[in-house]
């Protein structure tokens, strides 16, 4: 009887014992298995940094003016959208390249993800109504689109002067025929009733721009209206003017309005008539009042004119190799220096300079 109690200790031992072997090599795999997955996540975070994607440096200026966040904060806002954009830290000079005093400008190839040139990229300037390229993204963004919508006395409160489609109180208007007054005639009234329908009031729709703004990188930027029509807190810089048209360009509609040069708007009046109103591109390369220098091809863009301002143009061109860019120039003291100025910039875009 003893010595089977004793076999019976020594079986059950045993058996702890391989128990207490099998515990020790399931520990053991886990933890192998846990120093794989961080090597593992190691070799992709240096894997990602050598594609550069986290190493890219701040790319604008002032930050800490915006919304009153930090340079940290805006930095790990820009982290997000540098994969597909042209970017760099300062200005990019090119002695060919002369532009009047004064002004801000940038040239970006869209192609190639790179800045051609920049001078004062960064600086926040008034960007009058290229303004309304945001109010189209968010009109274009939103269900409002297949609305028509009756014009009212908030959509009229316009400054003396300003530029407008001519709508009236009571007027019918589809939010199409809004969005070709805004961006081909640059109607501020239009952008008014944009703004309203949209937005629910106009303080509501200025909140989604700013909100817009920061959800597209435009760090350097802050707007107080939807048209543009000057106010020291309004502010933009070349670059994130860039980062707007750059959006626009994701819908086929606003690719589609911004190339027509003469448009003829429709609607009806408050008694139901239907009114018709010659529409003018405020463009002048779409009018053809001004050419563009040979083998580019104008594909729209945004003007933009206060005495604040200045005369302001950003624009969409190809070359004579299909490769598109951005071209951005602000602060021009007149239309007729704007357009040679632009032509400097996009005579470059072929390569040659010429």
């Amino acid at each position: 009887m003893g010595r089977q109690k004793v076999e019976k200790r020594r079986k059950a031992a045993g058996a702890g014992s391989r128990l207490s072997e099998k515990k020790i090599w399931l520990i053991t795999l886990l933890i192998l298995i846990l120093l794989g997955g961080s090597a593992l996540g190691l070799l992709a975070v240096m894997l990602r940094d050598n594609t550069g994607s986290l190493d890219m440096p701040m790319v604008w200026s002032n930050a800490d003016k915006v919304y009153n966040t930090s340079d940290q904060t805006a930095m790990q806002t820009r982290y997000s959208y540098t994969s597909d954009l042209c970017v760099s830290a300062d200005d990019v000079s090119d002695s060919n390249i002369v532009i009047s005093e004064g002004e801000a400008a940038g040239l970006f190839s869209m192609d190639d993800r790179k800045v051609v040139y920049s001078r004062d990229m960064y600086k926040q300037v008034y960007p009058a109504s290229i303004t309304k390229l945001l109010t189209a993204i968010l009109a274009l963004k939103s269900d409002k689109m297949g609305e028509t919508v009756t014009i009212n006395w908030q959509d009229l409160e316009l400054e003396s002067g300003s530029q407008v489609v001519g709508f009236r109180i009571g007027d019918k208007v589809t939010m199409q025929e809004l969005l070709r007054g805004l961006l081909i005639h640059s109607g501020n009234d239009a952008a008014q009733a944009i703004a309203r329908t949209v937005g629910g009031t106009q303080d509501k729709f200025v909140g989604m721009m700013n909100e817009e703004l920061m959800a597209l990188g435009c760090t350097g930027s802050h707007f107080t209206n939807p048209t543009g029509l000057h106010s020291e807190d309004h502010y933009t810089t070349v670059y994130d003017i860039y980062l707007m048209l750059n959006e626009a360009l994701k819908y086929d509609e606003f690719v589609s309005i911004s190339q027509i040069p003469v448009y003829d708007l429709q609607y009806e009046d408050k008694e139901g008539n239907e009114m018709h109103v010659t529409l003018d591109s405020t463009d002048h390369y779409l009018t053809g009042a001004t050419e563009p220098p040979k083998n580019v091809t104008i594909l729209g863009g945004k003007t933009g004119t206060t005495a604040a301002a200045g005369n302001c143009l950003a624009v969409v061109a190809q070359n004579a190799y299909g490769q598109f860019y951005i071209s951005v120039v602000l602060g021009a003291p007149s239309k007729d220096q704007l357009y040679t100025d632009q032509n400097v910039l996009l005579s470059h875009i072929n390569g040659s300079g010429a």
